[in-house]
This record gives C-alpha cells, structure tokens and sequence, in this order.
C-alpha cells in the first residue's frame, strides 16, 4: 500500500532517528545498547558505515555503560554531577543515532541532519529533565529525584522501543515530549525563581528580626 510513496524509506528513516534522539535525552546509553543489540540479533538493518554499533565490543560496553548510567542517578549528588555533563553528551549520542539511520545521504547533509534534528531534540529533552531535577531538590530536598530518575529510565526504554518498532508513532511522541518540556520547564523555572525568592525574603525578615532584638 505504501510502497509507492516516493521517499518513505527516508522519512520512516527520519521519524526512527527522531526517536532515538529523543531516547537519548532521557539516557545517554539506553538507546544506544537497544540498537546495538537489534542491529546484533538481525532485527534492524545497519549499513556499513556504522556495523560498529552491532558488534559484541560495542554491545558489551553500551550495556554495562547503561546499567553504571541508570544506577548513577540514584546516588545524591552524583545525578547533578551527570546533568552537568547530560546535554553534551545526549547531543552528541542523539546525532550518531540520528546519522545511523542517513547513512545514505552523504556525510555533508547526514551529519547536518544529525545535529539539527538528532542533537536537537536530545538536547532539548534532557535540559528540561535536568531542570526538572533541579526544581525537584529545591522543593523537595531532592526526595523527589528518584521518581525523576525512574521516569526518565522508562521514557529512554519505551522511546527506544517505540523508535525501532513504530518510528511513525515515536515521532508524534517527540513532538508531543519538546512541547511538554518546553511548557511545564518555564513553569518549574519559575516555581523555582519564586522558591528561591520566597526563601531569600524569609532570611532577611529573620535577620532583621534578630538585629531588632540585639539592639
């Protein structure tokens, strides 16, 4: 039925690279061993310029990589230390996963491709996880953190499945996704000003309390 729409296999090829962006935003390494392991079992083709992604070195090292990643964000102080580091890092992974899927494209627009729309979408997602998570310590002494850690888990692992599986309906998640982030992370941002300054009012209204006393 679609096989006569002219350029499918590049959009289908485009929504997929979308996903995976977006799974990278979540976690830098989920995606990246999910695709290495489907490309390793023969569940999706993987050109030649990145077979690497389904070797057993490669395999190996996103797994182990992802399981040090998922637990890393449960120990205070380590998961701000890596939101420190995320955006780069998910830029970078978005973009490979984006060009593993334009590898036909040529190396001038694939990679232009990856950064725009692979880098993209991964950063935007994982700057607004990572302002989540810093909202959550303000307001919540970081008791919160863990149930951001764990949604962000999953949405690394369903966006990932979703990508290879329904690339169609992984791009109208994503989109739905930068919308949500950006909304809901203007509304934290100012939650979190508003804490801030509610917080600062307090200390000076103590203060002053405290020099009328002395005097």
């Amino acid at each position: 039925m679609f096989d006569n729409i002219p350029y499918l296999p590049y959009v289908l090829s485009a929504f997929m690279g979308v996903g995976l962006a977006a799974a990278t935003g979540f976690r830098v390494f989920l995606p990246m061993f999910a695709v290495s392991l489907a490309s390793y079992m023969g569940w999706i083709p993987m050109n030649e310029s990145f077979a690497w992604l389904a070797g057993l070195p490669v395999l190996i090292t996103t797994g182990i990589a992802t399981v040090v990643e998922i637990l890393a964000y449960y120990i205070p102080f380590v998961d701000h230390l890596l939101d420190t580091m995320s955006v780069p890092l998910a830029t970078i992974a978005g973009s490979v996963m984006f060009a593993s899927q334009f590898a036909d494209l040529g190396t001038f627009p694939q990679w232009t491709l990856a950064l725009i729309a692979g880098g993209g979408t991964a950063a935007a997602i994982s700057s607004g996880f990572a302002g989540t998570r810093a909202a959550s310590t303000a307001t919540t002494g970081g008791l919160g953190n863990s149930v951001v850690a764990t949604t962000e888990t999953a949405g690394a692992g369903v966006m990932s499945i979703l990508a290879m599986a329904a690339p169609i309906i992984a791009f109208i998640v994503t989109i739905i996704l930068i919308i949500i982030v950006l909304v809901l992370g203007r509304k934290l941002w100012r939650k979190f000003q508003n804490f801030k300054t509610d917080r600062t009012s307090k200390t000076i209204n103590v203060e002053a309390v405290d020099r009328r006393n002395i005097e």
